[in-house]
């Protein structure tokens, strides 16, 4: 019978003072609850709470989002016998509940009335009466059943996480109404250390992604505390975090993951390495397919996977409102949508990437651009993992040993004009004069790696207005009277500005580049004021250390980013070559490029060469 197979008892056993774990409990549900999502509720996930007897009590339970699957599919229905096989007993709000990450229907019993009059945990008077679970028609009305032989309580001394952690709060659960609690949780993501400076001060901040078997939540340590923790925390290691702890809510705008709080861990917040790391909680995706980007909303926050088809070279770009530089990688990723894409990494993650090409790489936590059709970047919270151990990636695997190695795919720039290619392509100077008949009066933009052959000293700077933020040409009226007729004000002397002309090779041919202020002064190395001041006494004095600067300035090399345009000039088309952005060489990264390339020349069946 049914009744013989529940463990009486039990739930009043789970939730006694010393702390007892019950083993595998088996009760009976008497009512199960969809709960309503949280009004204004970014992403919001369904949730249920059931109600679980062991005929003696019923207790009020939550099933983890994790284990939703067995009331959507049907399987778990009210007067079902279950089985818990892993849960834990929490007390929120002054009422004891119990979060159940996994239990199994045993379908031999099917579905049954309630099973006696079970009461309200909470310590009753002896003469009161049952309490009865509101429900219609499934409680209350029925006679309890004459006493039948009791199973007996398989209890032992022990609990769900260590001696030291009895009893583990899910993440799920934390609420700033829990005070105090202790999680298990890896940590699958840690940022660098960022420093803030703002009229209040200056400080510094990191924060971890921290996940367990029911969910993720963001954790931030500020300044001391940050400072302390840092090196504790490291990727894919599990820690025991208990209160006290701020529980706060989530600002999304630095969060990706779909968890309405996170955390900020105090000065006096525990953090504790656990001690056995193989029961580790594996990172959940929700993957979009590459094919299905266009229906993804601008700045939707998403997780992908694909075949790693093509990696770019590490650049450099400026922040315009930090004027900090920051290192980044474009990578090419395809699945068997038959679909690429770009997607863009960051940082410490883009200079120290060392995947070999065709590997299946998994992202979580991507946000979609609408650049260039359809792109994404690698949040600063999101993480990667290569040849992951889960089914999506096995399957792809499959796809491209069988097919995918010769598909054509297609890409999501059909949006975007020609703009020249890839910025990170690096193009041999023999295909850029090559194309020249392929300009237009709309500009495209082409990387180039190059080295100095000529400076042209003859008209290398101009006089400019010296108003900040106005580089208008100003006009010597009088000696020490230099006009500047936009800003309707004359000055004494001039603010010199390069407007360089620069021939540059590399070993395919030659190009003559237009070079203004910034890449002038990258390229000779001193200021326009500076090189025109070494001209003026080098005319006064028979000297020759402009003519040196000059010389000097050959034989640099740098990576160049061009504006191409085809303009007339005396009724002649004629393609001008302007420089937008210059970049010294990092050898490191060059090096890291050529090791990659050497890489690809193994003597085996997939090398470059053919034997």
């Amino acid at each position: 019978m049914a009744e013989g197979a529940i463990t009486q008892g039990a739930i009043q056993s789970i939730f006694q003072p010393s702390g007892c774990f019950v083993e595998h409990p088996v009760l009976q549900c008497v009512q199960i609850k969809t709960m309503e999502p949280k009004a204004g509720e970014a992403n919001p996930v369904q949730r249920f709470r059931v109600v679980l007897s062991d005929i003696r009590n019923f207790i009020q339970t939550m099933i983890a989002t994790t284990a939703n699957e067995i009331v959507t599919s049907g399987q778990l229905k009210k007067g079902s016998i279950v089985r818990l096989l892993k849960y834990n007993p929490q007390r929120v709000k002054d009422k004891n509940i119990l979060i159940i990450m996994e239990l199994e229907v045993l379908s031999q019993y099917g579905e049954l009335d309630k099973i006696g009059q079970p009461e309200a945990l909470d310590t009753k008077p002896a003469d009161a009466q049952p309490a009865a679970i509101p429900g219609n028609n499934f409680y209350g009305s029925k006679p309890a059943p004459a006493p039948q032989p009791q199973r007996s309580l398989p209890t032992h001394q022990s609990n769900p996480g260590t001696s030291s952690h009895p009893h583990l709060y899910p993440i799920e659960s934390l609420s700033p109404y829990a005070h105090k609690w202790t999680i298990r949780a890896r940590c699958t993501h840690k940022s660098d250390m960022k420093e803030w400076h703002n009229q209040k001060g200056t400080g510094k901040l990191f924060s971890v992604n921290l996940l367990d078997d029911t969910g993720e939540i963001r954790a931030t340590a500020f300044t001391e505390v940050a400072d302390k923790l840092f090196p504790v925390f490291e990727e894919g290691v599990v820690y025991y975090i208990s209160a006290p702890c701020r529980v706060t809510l989530a600002k999304k705008n630095f969060s990706n993951l779909p968890n309405d709080y996170e955390l900020q861990f105090e000065r006096d917040t525990e953090v504790e390495k656990a001690e056995d790391q193989d029961n580790k909680p594996q990172i959940r995706f929700n993957f979009t397919k590459i094919g299905d980007l266009t229906s993804v909303e601008k700045d939707t926050t998403i997780d992908t996977i694909g075949v790693l088809k093509e990696v770019a070279e590490v650049t450099t770009i400026t922040s315009k409102n930090t004027n900090k530089d920051f290192s980044k990688r474009e990578l090419t990723l395809a699945d068997d949508s038959q679909t690429s894409v770009r997607l863009t990494i960051w940082g410490k993650t883009a200079e120290s990437f060392d995947v070999p090409l065709e590997s299946i790489v998994a992202f979580k936590g991507v946000k979609v651009s609408d650049f260039g059709g359809r792109s994404l970047s690698l949040l600063s919270s999101g993480s990667m993992m290569v040849d992951p151990d889960i089914d999506e990636a096995h399957k792809l695997r499959g796809w491209f040993n069988a097919v995918g190695q010769n598909a054509t795919f297609s890409t999501h720039q059909s949006m975007v004009s020609n703009t020249g290619g890839s910025k990170n392509d690096a193009k041999p100077i023999s295909a850029i004069i090559e194309e020249e008949a392929y300009l237009q009066d709309t500009p495209s933009y082409m990387s180039l790696r190059a080295s100095v052959v000529y400076v042209r000293d003859s008209t290398f700077a101009y006089p400019a207005c010296s108003t900040q933020g106005c580089n208008k040409k100003v006009i010597e009226e009088n000696p020490g009277s230099w006009w500047c007729e936009k800003c309707q004000a004359a000055f004494p002397e001039p603010n010199y500005r390069y407007v360089l002309s620069a021939n540059v090779g590399d070993h395919t041919g030659t190009l003559w580049l237009s070079c203004f202020d910034e890449a002038g002064q990258a390229i000779i190395g001193v200021s326009a004021n500076e090189a025109m001041k070494m001209k003026m006494d080098d005319e006064e004095n028979g000297t020759t250390n402009f003519r040196n600067v000059m010389q000097e300035a050959t034989c640099k090399t740098f990576n160049f980013r061009v504006r191409a345009k085809m303009e007339t000039y005396q009724d002649q088309p004629k393609p001008r070559y302007q420089v937008m952005n210059i970049y010294p060489l990092n050898f490191a990264q060059e090096a890291n490029k050529l090791a990659q390339l050497i890489k690809q020349y193994n003597m085996n069946e997939d090398s470059l060469f053919v034997n």
